[in-house]
């Protein structure tokens, strides 16, 4: 049987189409483009790559590809469908269902890189999030890096509740005097930048950096007037790069990165 945190998210993800979610918008481009950089500054020739939450395979199929030996765990049955069906043929690609909560299938110190790149989005309570956090360094190898993608809690409010629903988000995602709150029922949850960086206080890891991969992007790409041509995307790419890790710009990303190396 189903626990409720698989269900909620088994039902989230089949009805929407994940796999186009980092190719049909210029945030989800934006986001692909700037992670892809960033993990391509830590992993070298020949590593070992594992995806904790793959998702439909976007990274960890790209990164096959260029051939890396790559690992995606995914959680969610229609996801992981899709992820199998988009890497057949792909001979250093090794799609498996899992749980960030439970690796137990993979040993210890195992990879050169670790992506975590979507469930620490659907964990709230605090045992979980450090479950999570411990299983994919345990199964790091030590000096190897580990790339965990997080919610900023400001921009889900400016990115989904300008739309007459204010109260609603803030009752949801703040306490009566500000404070942020993980609840099940948010789907999604975000973090204050510093908040979630000290989750890693005390785990054998060095912070390398944290990094915004998407910016406000999604909440301006709604603008009638809204518009970055083709020819002048790469550019842009180029110049978000270069303000990724300022920290007055953090908070204002949809996505972040926290990178650190394990001892």
């Amino acid at each position: 049987m189903e626990d409720t945190r698989t269900k909620m998210l088994n039902d989230f993800y089949s009805a929407i189409d994940e796999d186009t979610r980092l190719t049909g918008s210029r945030h989800g481009q934006l986001e692909y483009a700037v992670t892809m950089e960033y993990v391509h500054r830590y992993a070298g020739k020949g590593a070992k790559i594992l995806e904790i939450g793959a998702g439909t395979g976007r990274y960890s199929i790209a990164l096959a590809k260029e051939g890396f030996d790559v690992t995606a765990v995914e959680l969610v049955g229609s996801n992981l469908d899709v992820l199998r069906q988009n890497a057949a043929g792909i001979p250093n690609i090794r799609p498996m269902q899992g749980d960030a909560l439970d690796l137990r299938a993979l040993s210890d110190s195992t990879f050169d890189v670790t992506l975590v790149f979507g469930p620490l989005y659907h964990l709230y309570e605090p045992a979980d999030v450090h479950r999570a956090i411990d299983e994919a360094i345990r199964v790091t190898k030590p000096g190897g890096v580990l790339l965990f993608a997080f919610l900023s809690v400001y921009a889900v409010m400016f990115a989904n509740y300008f739309d007459g629903t204010w109260r609603a988000g803030e009752e949801l995602n703040f306490t009566a005097d500000y404070r942020v709150r993980h609840l099940e029922g948010q789907l999604f949850t975000g973090y204050d930048i510093g908040e979630f960086e000290h989750l890693f206080d005390g785990k054998p890891i060095e912070h390398l950096t944290t990094a915004g991969v998407d910016w406000l992007i999604e909440a301006i790409e709604r603008r009638p007037d809204f518009a970055i041509k083709d020819e002048d995307f790469a550019g842009f790419v180029r110049w978000y790069l270069a303000a990724a890790e300022k920290r007055e710009m953090l908070g204002a990303n949809n996505h972040l990165l926290y990178i650190c190396r394990k001892a």
